[in-house]
């Protein structure tokens, strides 16, 4: 950690420190910080029940904890590949700040971890694409002549039309440096919303254009929102309280947008082939932005530039409806 490798340092340079300890928080996101926080406490509870230490890194002893977790040792549930990775960077992440490194290439992690993604690895379940009727419908369900139901019509359209990411929702501003906490701003213009946003590559900007009606268009629900809600600064989306009638200045969190999402696919009968339990499975944040790359009938650059993918690959894992065979290479070879 920062104050390990800071104790002792003299008083003149504690201005530095506390800003270099700012630094660090800021180096990645309260989502991700918690997550690494919370994977750091299961390995430190399973080494302890095991008279392991959990510090310095060990191999093998991080060998035998990803094959706990594949096989389910001791509790029954086994984990997925996707979570036995994630576990590991978290891993890779703790030691480092303390100091500390953690090997992964080492025969004890590296064989290991390729023998549970030969035994286990599946293709990712995908969460349902939210298509525009949908959406339509979903919208539907909420109520115009609140202020709850207006801020979640913006939210569902700005979230759709962006592709956001529901992170990406929650941690806009009205504008730019406006907030500690904030990943991004948006400035509306006549033609519609450009939202810049913080990424883990850098900044990238995305333009939501209007809709074809003030029904369906986020930048008439986005404005409605703001003029209501009388919101000019800071958090973009917020909470509602004082039995709905106040706009709170603290900022939504992102989990509101995964409730949100499912509730309303829920309330406007979305996938109503399904039981109950599995349409609440099924619906997610994500949901939003695989809706907005399933249904842009533009070329795939676009949407790919939209949701902000370094590849056309990662773009068609979130394409739930699309010609594949609109390229044939088969004709185009002679065939």
């Amino acid at each position: 950690m920062l104050e390990a490798t800071t104790a002792g340092m003299p008083g003149h340079l504690a201005d530095l420190t506390d800003r270099a300890r700012d630094y660090v928080r800021k180096s990645s996101s309260d989502n991700t910080r918690r997550a690494y926080a919370s994977d750091w406490k299961h390995f430190s509870s399973w080494c302890r029940r095991k008279g392991l230490a959990a510090m310095p890194p060990q191999p093998q002893t991080i060998g035998l904890y990803i094959t706990a977790l594949a096989s389910g040792d001791g509790t029954g549930v086994k984990s997925s590949v996707s979570t036995i990775e994630r576990r590991l960077s978290a891993l890779s992440w703790n030691f480092a700040q303390r100091g500390l490194t953690l090997d992964r290439r080492d025969r004890h992690i590296a064989t290991v971890l390729a023998g549970i993604r030969r035994a286990h690895a599946r293709p990712p379940e995908q969460k349902e694409a939210i298509l525009p009727e949908d959406l339509i419908a979903m919208l539907e369900t909420l109520d115009r002549g609140s202020l709850r139901g207006l801020r979640d019509r913006a939210i569902l359209l700005i979230g759709f039309a962006g592709g956001l990411r529901r992170s990406e929702i929650v941690g806009l501003d009205c504008g730019r440096e406006q907030t500690e906490d904030g990943a991004g701003w948006i400035e509306i213009l006549d033609k519609g919303i450009v939202v810049t946003l913080r990424g883990k590559t850098g900044w990238r900007e995305v333009e939501i254009g209007k809709g074809s009606s003030d029904a369906t268009c986020p930048v008439v629900a986005l404005e409605t929102w703001l003029h209501l809600g009388r919101i000019g600064h800071g958090p973009l989306f917020r909470r509602v309280i004082g039995l709905g009638k106040l706009v709170d200045a603290e900022r939504l969190n992102d989990k509101h947008v995964a409730r949100l999402v499912k509730k309303a696919a829920m309330a406007a009968g979305v996938r109503g082939d399904l039981t109950e339990g599995e349409r609440l499975l099924k619906f997610s944040g994500h949901s939003l932005r695989a809706g907005l790359a399933s249904s842009a009938e533009v070329d795939e650059r676009y949407v790919q530039k939209q949701l902000g993918h370094a590849s056309a690959e990662m773009t068609r894992r979130y394409q739930r409806r699309r010609d594949r065979f609109r390229v044939n290479l088969t004709k185009a070879s002679g065939l």
